[in-house]
């Protein structure tokens, strides 16, 4: 795994300061429309193990999981404990500051599957975090990588900002290479945006990748 492979002003921000500031008040909003949620649910239906225990990377109130895979238990990794306490889907939760600090309070092979929801622009090492997650889930464990076109542009990375939604998507899937051990990693254009005369739908982009061994 090498961060290097990324020059290092692609992770600067406009915001610099402290993370916890900005996630110090809870925001219990979707970040994405009922039509993109809709179809996060069936990607992530087709992509994640029935019955699994899965981790919910930079989690906040809601985590989209479908009703019909059943986990047998979720955890929730995030920046504010009052959101992922309303969240109902998580057994369990913890504060974190990936910018911070990349390595997963889990033991290796802790988990099957993990998630990263409309969050990845955020990160400021995103290989490092990527590798984590690698070690902390099964081989043959998928992680899979969401994301649509809105942010907060002042805590997104300079290359997140700079960069096209189809862009994003080879980023994204740099990010996994970087990191190492992942394998058939897969980039693919969920829902495409539409606009129209009642109002449109947000595009949805989704990256996944399985743990090699």
């Amino acid at each position: 795994m090498a961060e290097t492979a990324f020059p290092a002003e692609y992770f600067a921000r406009r915001d610099e300061s402290d993370d916890a500031l900005f996630y110090t008040d809870p925001r219990k909003v979707v970040h994405i429309d009922d039509s993109a949620i809709n179809t996060l649910n069936t990607r992530f239906a087709a992509l994640l193990p029935p019955g699994g225990t899965y981790l919910d990377l930079m989690s906040s109130w809601r985590s989209h999981l479908p009703a019909s895979l059943s986990p047998a238990r979720v955890v929730g990794l995030g920046m504010n404990a009052e959101e992922m306490a309303d969240n109902p889907q998580l057994d369990d939760h913890v504060v974190q500051n990936l910018n911070q600090n990349q390595a997963l309070p889990f033991e290796d092979a802790a988990f099957d599957a993990a998630v990263c929801t409309v969050s990845v622009q955020y990160l400021t090492q995103p290989a490092a975090v990527f590798a984590e997650v690698n070690r902390v889930i099964k081989p043959g464990g998928v992680f899979v990588v969401s994301f649509s076109n809105r942010c907060f542009p002042t805590k997104a990375v300079a290359v997140w900002l700079s960069t096209t939604d189809q862009q994003h998507l080879a980023l994204v899937t740099q990010y996994f290479e970087a990191a190492g051990n992942w394998a058939n990693i897969t980039a693919e254009t969920a829902q495409a945006g539409r606009s129209g005369l009642f109002g449109g739908a947000d595009p949805l982009y989704v990256v996944w990748a399985r743990k090699a061994s």
